[in-house]
């Protein structure tokens, strides 16, 4: 995405409310991202209600996934619901809420799909792998210690069910969560 230059700047300084408010009306109706940033921003929508959007999107693209290998359907729907959870991200700012849908994602995973972590089609498995260690390093980088304690049994749960398969990783995976 192009930053605004200077003249950009200027322009848009110089119009009217009634011409700043004519072209955000614009902006999003062509845009859903941007509809429901302002939407957020505005404070028309709280972060729970835009947290629940997400995951109901989660939810819906990893319980529907169907095809003829599932396990390669199930791999399409964790990249879009890591897609999701990038916008959400987005128009949020939150980190916290970011990493509980991290672990909402691997919730409905290893609750429901572990079964498909042998098939023969591994990127899946692979996905979800890399899914765990973003995770581990986001709660590890952005969130206070306290919440370290607090996700450390599940987490470490979730690392001991992937070290379990016995399935080459191209990525270092930690034995157990760390806590400082």
């Amino acid at each position: 995405m192009p930053a605004p230059s200077s003249a950009f700047k200027k322009a848009v300084q110089k119009l009217s409310e009634k011409e700043k408010e004519a072209l955000i009306l614009k902006a999003v109706r062509r845009d859903a991202e941007l509809y429901d940033l302002f939407s957020y921003e505005l404070e028309e929508t709280t972060l729970e209600e835009v947290y629940d959007k997400s995951a109901d999107t989660i939810h819906s693209l990893m319980i529907n996934a169907s095809g003829r290998s599932l396990s390669k359907a199930l791999a399409k729907a964790l990249r879009k619901s890591i897609k999701e959870i990038a916008r959400f991200k987005r128009i949020t700012k939150d980190q916290k809420a970011e990493v509980e849908l991290h672990l909402y994602l691997l919730r409905l995973i290893f609750d429901n799909f572990t079964g498909q972590f042998d098939s023969y089609y591994k990127v899946f498995y692979t996905s979800s792998a890399r899914l765990l260690l973003r995770t581990i390093q986001l709660i590890q980088k952005n969130l206070h210690e306290d919440y370290h304690l607090e996700y450390k049994e599940q987490l470490d749960d979730y690392l001991e069910q992937i070290h379990s398969r016995n399935k080459p990783l191209s990525f270092k995976l930690p034995a157990a969560f760390e806590v400082e």
